[in-house]
Parts: structure tokens; sequence; C-alpha cells
């Protein structure tokens, strides 16, 4: 199994699968691919017709966008138990996965992933902050439903996890103030082993962009591959 991926430090949607597939133990070769540069389009194509990452292959296999890999995984590894057990339990996992995936516009396009950097404040309104409240609510209400069941949002490790981890790093870049209970569980998820080797994979990239990130120019950052 092969899973094709963007930067670790940008690719929010490279981060869902990487960490299902980390978290759930099941092994699989990473194939990067550098977002943003020349090259990029005609790479990416030769693993996926949709032109963009993730893409997942299981030997004659390939699967595109995060939620469809993440279905796929669950269905291939059952005995992962990916998705809660609970019949109502599963359709509410698998509708708080797709709000993020088609929802909070304000804090995707305001709160760009950057798991490197260090912004707290930047990027702020009113509207990113309504999509915060709404996702707090998410984290906050499950944790309180399934608490007795372990420390993930619906006890064990689920595809939800995955889903909402870009989401814990995007708050912890931009310092956003959260309620305690989902703060406890950004905290939790950003301590996994996995999200730290993920943090850790994103620190030995070189890549970065100079108009959104003019701070990382300077002596220091003089053999960086500018984007």
């Amino acid at each position: 199994m092969k899973l094709v991926i963007g930067n670790k430090n940008y690719s929010s949607w490279s981060l869902r699968p990487w960490l299902l597939l980390r978290e759930a133990g099941i092994a699989f070769e990473e194939i990067p691919v550098r977002l943003f540069v020349p090259g990029f389009d005609a790479e990416i194509r030769q693993y996926s017709p949709a032109g963009k990452v993730p893409v997942l292959i299981d030997g004659d296999v390939r699967v595109w966008d995060s939620l469809a890999i993440s279905e796929y995984v669950a269905e291939r590894f059952p005995e992962k138990q990916l998705w809660p057990a609970d019949v109502a339990a599963r359709a509410h996992a698998r509708a708080v996965c797709a709000e993020m995936h088609a929802g909070f516009q304000h804090v995707r396009n305001q709160l760009p992933m950057n798991v490197t950097a260090m912004l707290p404040g930047m990027g702020w309104n009113t509207s990113v902050q309504r999509d915060v409240d709404r996702i707090a609510t998410i984290w906050s209400e499950l944790r309180a439903q399934h608490a007795d069941k372990g420390p993930f949002l619906f006890g064990t490790f689920t595809v939800t996890d995955a889903f909402y981890a870009p989401v814990v790093a995007r708050f912890a870049t931009y310092g956003i103030h959260l309620p305690e209970e989902a703060k406890t569980y950004a905290d939790f998820i950003l301590s996994l082993p996995s999200m730290q080797e993920w943090v850790a994979g994103a620190r030995e990239e070189r890549d970065f962009l100079t108009d959104d990130e003019p701070y990382r120019t300077g002596p220091d950052r003089a053999d960086a591959i500018v984007l």
C-alpha cells in the first residue's frame, strides 16, 4: 500500500489519511510530492486523474480524496474498527466528518495549514470565530458523550479524529483560544506520537511560501527552497 502526499507543512488533506494509517497500524509506503512547484501537475497526474493529493494506491486500486480514502481503508481493514461500531454513533461520525470535509471555509481560508509556524492572532476575524465555536462544540459534545470509552472523539480512534487533526494543527499555529474540554482534546491529539512524527517531518522540509512567510527568509534559511 502506498500513500501519495504533499508537503507535510502545508497539506492538511494529506495529513488525514496519513494519520489514519499510522494510528491504525497499517503499513504503507509514503510517496511525497512537492506542492506549488513547476512540474507538480505532471507528477501528481501519474498517480491521480484529479491532479490533487492525497492518493492511496493499493495494488491496482487507486483512491483519491481524503474521505474516499478513509472509507476504503475502513472497508479494507474492518478489524481496525475505524468507524464506531454502534449504528447511531457511526452515522454521527460520518456526519461530522462530512461537515469538516465540506465546510468551515473561513478557517480554511484565513488559517491555512502551516505546521511549523507560530502565528498567534493572524487571520482571526468574527467569521473564523464562528467556525471555531462550531468545531469546539463538536469536540466538547463528543468527548462528553464518549469519555468513558477513551480519549478520542468517539472514545477509540476513528476516521473522525484523523479528519479533525489538521484543524488541531491550525489552532496551535494561530494560537486559537478553545474552551477547556476542546483544548484538552486538541492537546491530546497534538501529543500523539504519530502527530509528532508528522510535525518532525514538516520541520525537515525546506520549502516555504515567500509571499505568505517573509519571516522565513534570512541567513538562517539560506538553504531553503523558495516556492
